[in-house]
């Protein structure tokens, strides 16, 4: 392995010092983090833009003309329970690939499956059809979780880590408000045929896709994973270059001394049974408290809020072709709470931020629930309220994958992501679509008011699992938050 200034070396066959951790963490913000930000949080614009779009579409879907036999509480309940379960399955399988393999050839293999299950769906002929391909994007965005959060967290510094990672999981709804945006024009039958403008939403989130593929072949692999894998080189070479590009753009002096070293003894990789009996038995604290964060955050925005558009038809009288309007206004709410209150989560710290999010959007939905059951609200003022809950329900989501791509070590990341959003969804994304479809399909007020409940609900308990067992990881290093496996000395 090469030594960069005396920074790390070899031991013995198969055992490595190393201080490549602590040299990332001390890096300042560069351009060449601004690629990893493009290269990786783009694809969730695509996921937050063509989910909008099915939930816009459904009403259209429904109609005569569409091109398909189907009605908007399949689009809504069966297509939305389909992709979600293929999103647990892929982030599993994909999860695993990803710690086996390396965050780079899965970040590329998952976008490449996502974007060919997009562009099968543009091709609908037959209800069958379209679910097949619910099921197939969904398994590419699932495994898009595992590899890109595992990869965000292991490249970018530590004191920018909690912010930069709710702001990319939080830029699905920059996707949302576009593709609410697109779902005006593309159902306007004045414009394009029935059967025609909902095939090209999909055919044009294929073409964004392939652009950010291009961009995403730049960024590189971890050089944690690397070096764990026995890669060092790899890794000292990746390391080498992102200092440099630093010292070019912010002058010489720029990079304090790194932190401290460790000693790895490399590996190819982990079995199911050692990842299994250290996250569910040496950290087993935390694992329940990702299943929480998940279950809380898949309910409330898998079931209720992907249903809002159902729900402004059902109410309000709010035609398919106007519900996008609706929806803008929400995403901006979701938009906005990762990027603003972002920042807290590194400064203020995980704990207080965490436990704040999730209590705070659960109270303020059941207090818009209220006002829905009174009959105190119109289409204007519940999406006023929605946004407001969002703002802070929607940097609670992020946190929950920030927080199980942090506290499990390296070895186990990807695979823990992937189970507990896998676990997580499919308690409350698989079944919540399904419930929320029926309870609002009749449109009988105080079945939808309970589904607001049930998510209001999930929310305020993950909270307080989060107010007692919230680990404290702002401005720590992954290393210093959980000690790989791999480690003979922690990091020093």
């Amino acid at each position: 392995m090469a030594v960069e200034g005396g920074s790390s070396g070899t031991l013995s066959s198969g055992t490595v010092r190393t201080a490549v951790p602590a040299r990332l963490d001390r890096l300042p913000w560069s351009r060449w983090h601004w690629m990893i930000v493009i290269g990786l949080g783009t694809v969730w614009i695509l996921d937050g833009m063509e989910v909008t779009l099915v939930g816009n579409i459904a009403g259209r879907l429904s109609e005569s003309g569409s091109g398909l036999a189907i009605t908007s509480a399949q689009v809504t309940g069966l297509g939305a329970a389909l992709y979600v379960a293929g999103a647990c399955l892929g982030a599993l399988y994909f999860g695993w690939l990803t710690d086996r393999f390396g965050r780079k050839k899965l970040f590329l293999v998952t976008l490449a499956v996502y974007l060919a299950a997009t562009a099968l769906t543009s091709l609908s002929f037959d209800s069958w059809w379209f679910f097949a391909c619910r099921f197939l994007t969904g398994f590419g965005i699932g495994g898009e979780y595992a590899a890109i959060n595992s990869a965000i967290d292991e490249l970018i510094p530590s004191y920018y880590r909690g912010r930069v990672d709710l702001a990319i999981n939080g830029s699905f709804w920059l996707g949302a408000a576009v593709g609410a945006m697109l779902s005006i024009p593309m159902l306007d039958t004045s414009i394009f045929a029935a059967d025609v403008g909902w095939r090209l939403t999909f055919a044009l989130g294929v073409v964004l896709g392939l652009v950010i593929l291009l961009v995403r072949r730049n960024v590189p692999e971890s050089p944690r994973w690397l070096f764990i894998h026995g890669r060092g080189d790899e890794a000292e070479a990746i390391v080498q270059d992102a200092e440099a590009r630093c010292i070019a753009q912010h002058g010489e002096g720029s990079l304090p001394e790194p932190a401290g070293e460790m000693v790895i003894n490399q590996r190819q990789a982990v079995g199911f049974g050692m990842i299994a009996r250290t996250v569910f038995s040496k950290y087993r604290s935390r694992a329940f408290l990702g299943l929480s964060l998940f279950v809380g955050q898949a309910f409330l925005y898998n079931a209720v809020t992907f249903g809002f558009g159902a729900i402004l038809a059902a109410f309000y009288d709010v035609p398919p072709g106007a519900t996008g309007y609706y929806f803008v206004a929400i995403a901006i709410g979701n938009l906005l709470g990762p990027i603003l209150l972002g920042p807290l989560f590194d400064t203020v710290g995980r704990r207080i931020m965490i436990a704040g999010t999730y209590i705070g959007s659960g109270v303020l939905l059941f207090g818009t629930a209220a006002l829905f059951a009174g009959g105190h609200l119109s289409a204007t003022t519940l999406t006023a309220c929605w946004s407001v809950v969002l703002f802070f329900a929607s940097a609670g989501a992020s946190s929950a994958y920030l927080t199980v791509s942090e506290i499990f070590p390296m070895e186990t990341r990807a695979m823990a992501i992937a189970f507990f959003y896998a676990l997580g969804t499919a308690v409350g994304g698989i079944s919540g679509p399904l419930i929320f479809a029926e309870l609002t399909e009749h449109g009988v007020l105080g079945d939808t008011t309970l589904a607001f409940q049930i998510g209001a609900g999930l929310m305020c308990i993950a909270g307080v699992v989060a107010a007692f067992l919230a680990v404290p990881a702002e401005r720590r290093s992954l290393e210093d938050i959980a000690t790989p496996l791999s480690a003979q000395e922690p990091a020093r």
